[in-house]
């Protein structure tokens, strides 16, 4: 046997590969989570990579059925049925990869030309005498103007900034922000800047290094502010009917995002007070309840926010304990719940510079879509609830250890797989996406979304029908898991919210679908989901599938570029300005298009 050395991209992982044995089976036996429904016969193709780089064993005739010519010379494979001749490289693209893993997809980098608004200086300043008698701040800003003009020094640095300087021995670095020091710390420290997602359910946090960009340190929690309402309407009425309870919310928030900046510092050994600037994007409404800013007029038309523009605010005056002086840079709101975490989303995809028709969607609790030609953009808000990530749905969960996140009906048996192979627990929302899909194509669900009683897995338990996927003695005497009438229900309203709003966006625009020439799917649920899946139920328009692009957490990664570069800061400005608003349920076909979208049934289907 010959041992290969195989880098696993984007993971970051480099690993031993056998001659004789798969790809596949490599990945497995190194802890590496590519999906597989079929066990590795190559019947289910889920196990798409691409050879970057070295040699493989040539295409069996599973795979010239699955990829066409030009495909198999792009060097797409099916993991399962390829053997490594030589050392290489492969990318496992986000939809071959398992829940856990693709998490890390959010990491990627982006390009950008480092321009950030703080930036460091060192200073070797002249020691106190009976001759030299200057106060220690002047001395300090009259050492840093011989290298960049600075006016002053924050309160919180000066408060400090004797016995610091005594104890350097009058060696230090300035962190300046708009000719003010922020921070002053010994020489050579670390600058670090926290980029951070704040979503409705989720929160994405991203610890990054000023100096070269890159991202030492990422971690998503949930939103302690769930607890007042899944969505945020339910936030909004909370607050309207007390402002306690808004200063309470805010707390919540502040805390969370506060503890993450702690935790991520730990990751790398690294002090809280080396960060030096945030940037924090969000819904307009989780904007404004972080801020502590009135939120009533979100409820109603016409749904103005307070501010739309982009606030730059202490870091301490939001409650953040960082660098004394640091700021937080919020990006800008754009109108109703679209807010700075749609803009960045526009700001990493690059939508608004495509060729063609596009639709860009971040998919999540409140879901944001975006449709852009020839560089006009119109984009909506729909409400699509927590159903896509197990809320309301009875065996639904997060992506974790033994939730069911692919799934198949093959010859009317079921084949599921779970979050590192363990026994099943729940469902979690890529695996919900796959079984309404299949119950769709199996006849187990008519278009209307009502469940059959034609197969043998159906039954009926506490007066609703129920789908079986895993039964009582699978799970040794444990509760089946099952997708009931009810969950069907709740997925239809979810699925059904995102298709109306790409439908009143094609109208408004005197478009088809058949014009689309790109589909971006952002969000960290969104990345989970299987594209050929949402086609069937109807939630995306059906087009080749290689018009979709999945990107994981863009809005994520549009905080960690407005983080480094004061030039995307200004383009986020601009996209924010450019961005038209179409209201939801102002809509001349609104209902009908809604009515029609409760359909299970691909779009194609439609009139058949």
């Amino acid at each position: 046997m010959t041992a290969y050395t195989i880098d696993f991209e984007p993971l970051g992982r480099r690993e031993q590969c056998q001659d004789n044995e798969t790809l596949l089976d490599c990945a497995r036996r190194c802890g590496i989570g590519v999906s597989s429904l079929c066990g590795g016969k190559g019947i289910c193709h889920r196990c798409k990579i691409q050879l970057l780089s070295g040699t493989v064993s040539g295409p069996t005739s599973i795979e010239r059925q699955k990829f066409a010519p030009k495909e198999l010379q792009k060097g797409y494979r099916l993991a399962c049925q390829t053997y490594p001749t030589s050392d290489g490289k492969l990318l496992v693209p986000p939809e071959s990869m398992s829940s856990p893993q693709r998490a890390q997809v959010e990491g990627l980098e982006l390009s950008v030309r480092l321009d950030p608004p703080v930036r460091t200086y060192r200073l070797e300043i002249p020691t106190p005498s009976l001759t030299d008698q200057r106060g220690d701040a002047e001395r300090v800003l009259e050492t840093l103007n011989q290298q960049v003009h600075c006016r002053t020094i924050d309160i919180n640095v000066l408060r400090n900034l004797s016995p610091q300087l005594r104890s350097w021995n009058w060696q230090a670095q300035a962190s300046v922000r708009n000719k003010e020091v922020i921070a002053l710390s010994p020489w050579p420290s670390r600058q670090l800047g926290l980029a951070i997602d704040l979503g409705t359910t989720k929160i994405a946090g991203y610890l990054v290094d000023l100096s070269n960009g890159h991202t030492l340190a990422a971690k998503g929690i949930m939103n302690p502010q769930i607890s007042y309402g899944e969505d945020v309407v339910a936030r909004i009425s909370h607050v309207m009917g007390s402002p306690a309870e808004g200063t309470r919310m805010r707390k919540l928030a502040v805390g969370a995002l506060d503890k993450m900046a702690r935790e991520l510092c730990n990751i790398i050994g690294a002090k809280l007070e080396e960060i030096v600037e945030v940037v924090i994007v969000g819904n307009t409404a989780m904007h404004h309840l972080l801020l502590g800013l009135p939120v009533k007029q979100l409820a109603y038309s016409p749904f103005l926010p307070a501010v739309s523009e982009a606030l730059d605010i202490r870091a301490r005056d939001i409650g953040f304990h960082i660098a004394p002086g640091a700021y937080v840079h919020l990006l800008p709101n754009i109108a109703g719940f679209v807010g700075a975490d749609h803009v960045a989303m526009l700001l990493a995809t690059e939508v608004r510079q495509a060729d063609g028709l596009s639709i860009a969607l971040d998919i999540g609790t409140n879901t944001e879509v975006c449709l852009a030609s020839d560089g006009k953009m119109n984009s909506v808000s729909c409400a699509s609830g927590p159903a896509f990530e197990g809320g309301h749905i009875k065996d639904g969960m997060r992506a974790a250890r033994g939730a069911i996140e692919h799934f198949r009906m093959e010859n009317g048996e079921v084949q599921l797989q779970t979050v590192d192979g363990a026994p099943p627990v729940g469902i979690c929302g890529s695996g919900i996406f796959d079984i309404l899909a299949q119950l769709y194509l199996n006849r187990v669900l008519n278009e209307r979304g009502r469940m059959m009683d034609n197969h043998p897995r159906v039954r009926t338990h506490e007066g609703q029908r129920e789908f079986v996927i895993v039964n009582e003695e699978e799970r040794n005497g444990r509760p089946a898991i099952t997708i009931t009438q009810q969950d069907v229900r709740e997925l239809q309203l979810a699925k059904a919210a995102i298709q109306t709003g790409i439908q009143v966006l094609l109208e408004a625009e005197n478009r088809s679908e058949e014009d689309i020439k790109q589909v971006i799917i952002a969000g960290a649920f969104g990345t989970y989901i299987d594209v050929s899946s949402a086609v069937v139920i109807g939630m995306l328009p059906s087009l080749p599938l290689d018009r979709f692009r999945q990107v994981g957490n863009a809005a994520g990664t549009g905080a960690k570029l407005a983080l480094l570069s004061c030039g995307k800061r200004t383009e986020a400005q601009a996209i924010a300005r450019r961005v038209g608003y179409v209201e939801l349920a102002r809509a001349p076909r609104f209902m009908q298009l809604f009515v029609e979208a409760t359909y299970i049934r691909s779009h194609t289907d439609k009139g058949g």
